[in-house]
């Protein structure tokens, strides 16, 4: 006797705390599934979205989310079986990560979360309580393990579960994108497969939450460990797997094969800052974005991204010119407006500045710093960035970089202002090589035009705030080159200054970044949210001291 499952893995975008729009997405899939479908599975909180953070200690969110678990179980009869993933509340009073398999007018089974990360940004074993062991579930006169998205990390959980009669492993996730996460993913996946023998399907969010990104990605290991079924990356996408086994059989065989190719870099890079600024801005519910366009690079990119993101419609660029901005960023500044197709406006900020002069120059002497009167410039731009967002209700887009943000070479309350900023966690290397990639590439699911978006001048020419005369970014900072390297690190290796020096760099340079980059933080605790892209974003990831003398030494 054969016996054959059909699972469907529903690869889904929630949003945090809407339960009633997530209750209806997990509807859509179950009802647009084949008649013959037996098993839905969604990714990790799928019916409050993830991260709730402390939602969750909210008794009525719990409650919404215990009713809406209650709705599916009663419309569950004659339909697919799922797998549900939500908090819930044990009779021991604690809250616990879980999912539930909901079906025949029941919720007829709970798994519990084992292992809560607790590093980078979760925070889960603050707000959750670990569960035990898991056993596995009952379905069909099967047992599948399931493993909640930390616990397939883990080879105690899946050894328990075989060791227990598991048949099949599901994995149910909401694993936020970095740059190479996919490769991980797979080595821990290909790990449970190679300790249990059993095949691996893993299920993962997609979609943009506040400053992660869930890339999706979600596969399908046989038993031989080799990916069978590859999701899409970034994007929803429901796929319909067949498993069959016969009698005394060792596997279940999966008859599947969908393979979609996962995006190298840097695609798979501007692809998480085109759907994590997308789902920012609509999620939110604001009309569109509102962009100081100054001929550099990083405002060009940001730009770009938008377009891609919202289409030119809701893109609104302005060019604030002071007297030290040359011809070079105007004809920049426009020709890339002109390229994305957006909404397009010059407004001098020259009799600001002077009027601000004026009225402070009796507070001022001749041992004022230079800086004061270079700031009120990005000063000046960041209130008509703000008046203009006041006025359309558009969010402000900042355009800083991580090299940027991380030594300080930015302006608080001026170049800074802004409700998000897609560029928060991209080192200015990376700026000039997502910019060449985009020159050339038009990326999938993105609004934008294909062709050339950012003029080569704006590429090629030496880097500029533009706040005094003949200034560039290297008059202040070591070469990009050098200052990204030495981050890198101290910011996501956590190396000390001797083994940064060892590597080639010059003792004085490391130390006088090292010394920028804590002496900033002040700033980045009041910047706005941006896209995690790497391991160490700045917030949550990596959580310093404002007041901090430690210097290394």
């Amino acid at each position: 006797m054969t016996h054959k499952l059909h699972i469907t893995l529903a690869q889904i975008n929630p949003i945090v705390g809407d339960i009633a729009f997530n209750l209806d997405l997990i509807r859509k899939v179950r009802d647009d599934a084949p008649a013959y479908t037996d098993l839905i599975v969604f990714p990790e909180m799928a019916v409050c979205g993830y991260p709730p953070e402390d939602l969750v200690l909210k008794p009525v969110f719990i409650e919404r989310i215990v009713e809406a678990l209650q709705i599916l179980a009663q419309e569950s009869g004659g339909k697919p079986s799922m797998i549900v993933p939500a908090p819930w509340r044990g009779t021991d009073g604690a809250i616990y990560n879980a999912a539930h398999l909901v079906g025949d007018g029941d919720i007829r089974q709970t798994v519990l979360k084992h292992h809560l990360p607790n590093y980078g940004v979760f925070d889960e074993a603050r707000i959750f309580k670990a569960g035990p062991l898991p056993a596995p579930i009952d379905f069909k006169g099967h047992k599948l393990g399931v493993m909640i998205c930390e616990d397939m990390w883990y080879a105690d959980v899946a050894a328990h579960l075989k060791a227990a009669g598991a048949e099949l492993l599901i994995s149910v996730n909401a694993s936020p994108y970095e740059v190479d996460k996919n490769n991980i993913r797979l080595d821990h996946a290909r790990a449970r497969v190679a300790e249990t023998g059993l095949p691996l399907l893993y299920v993962n969010q997609c979609g943009g939450q506040d400053e992660l990104v869930f890339d999706g990605a979600s596969f399908v290991l046989n038993e031989a460990g080799t990916v069978i079924v590859q999701a899409e990356e970034f994007v929803e996408d429901i796929h319909h797997t067949v498993w069959e086994k016969a009698d005394g059989a060792a596997h279940w065989l999966c008859g599947t094969d969908a393979i979609t190719p996962l995006h190298g870099t840097p695609e798979s890079i501007y692809q998480a800052l085109v759907i994590g600024l997308r789902d920012y801005v609509t999620k939110n519910g604001f009309p569109g974005v509102i962009i100081g366009l100054s001929g550099g690079i990083d405002s060009a990119l940001s730009a770009s991204i938008a377009v891609d993101a919202l289409g030119s419609e809701n893109v609104h660029c302005v060019m604030m010119p002071s007297k030290f901005t040359s011809q070079d960023s105007l004809e920049d500044a426009a020709a890339c407006a002109e390229h994305l197709g957006v909404h397009y406006d010059t407004i001098a900020i020259e009799s600001a500045v002077a009027a601000f002069e004026t009225e402070l120059e009796p507070h001022f002497n001749a041992g004022t710093p230079a800086t004061m009167y270079e700031n009120i410039q990005p000063r000046c731009r960041g209130l008509i960035l703000m008046a203009l967002s006041n006025a359309s209700g558009k969010m402000v887009l900042s355009t800083g970089n991580k090299s940027e943000m991380a030594v300080g070479y930015a302006t608080l309350y001026g170049d800074m202002c802004g409700g998000f900023n897609v560029l928060k966690d991209v080192y200015k290397i990376q700026v000039y090589e997502l910019s060449r990639w985009r020159n050339v590439h038009k990326p999938d699911h993105s609004f934008g035009p294909q062709g050339l978006v950012i003029p080569e001048r704006i590429i090629t020419k030496a880097p500029t705030a533009e706040l005094k005369e003949n200034q560039t970014d290297q008059d202040t900072l070591p070469a990009y080159e050098t200052l990204d390297a030495i981050l890198r690190g101290l910011i996501e290796e956590d190396l000390d200054v001797a083994a940064i020096t060892a590597q080639g760099h010059d003792e004085a340079i490391v130390r006088r970044v090292w010394s920028m980059l804590d002496r900033a933080e002040y700033k980045r605790r009041q910047a706005p949210p941006g896209i995690k892209i790497t391991s160490r974003a700045f917030g949550r990831d990596r959580r310093y001291p404002i007041t901090n003398h430690f210097t290394g030494s």
